[in-house]
């Protein structure tokens, strides 16, 4: 059993990781490969396997939806703050296709990964 403390202290720092993580996926994005004519974009493919990944290792790793959720909110956060236009009017997340699902695939991911059924223990039955 976990102290109250404990819990709180894992949903700050999964906050923050989340946020942390929010930041460098917006920042890294729009990378793309382009092949002749066709233009890959791994920069997004990459964040939001990212973003998967995270939100299931600490869904995983802390042992419940509460991390998952405070590392998701992160995410959102930090993707809601630089969609806003800086002060000299620049954006980060442009109003294209790849902006757009950079700004809703995040919240997408975090509500099926929070809201995954918890699987059943593999723990064998007593006879």
């Amino acid at each position: 059993m976990t102290s109250r403390s404990s819990r709180i202290g894992t949903i700050v720092v999964a906050f923050l990781v989340g946020l942390a993580y929010g930041t460098l996926g917006t920042v890294g994005h729009r990378a793309t490969l382009q092949l002749g004519e066709v233009s890959i974009p791994w920069g997004l493919v990459a964040a939001l396997v990212g973003v998967a990944a995270l939100l299931l290792g600490m869904r995983l790793v802390a042992g419940g939806r509460a991390a998952a959720a405070a590392a998701g909110a992160g995410i959102i956060v930090a993707v809601a703050v630089l969609t806003l236009p800086g002060p000299g009017g620049s954006v980060l997340i442009v109003g294209d296709l790849t902006g757009t699902i950079w700004s809703v695939a995040p919240a997408l991911i975090a509500v099926f990964v929070v809201a995954w059924p918890k699987l059943p223990s593999r723990q064998p039955r007593d006879a």
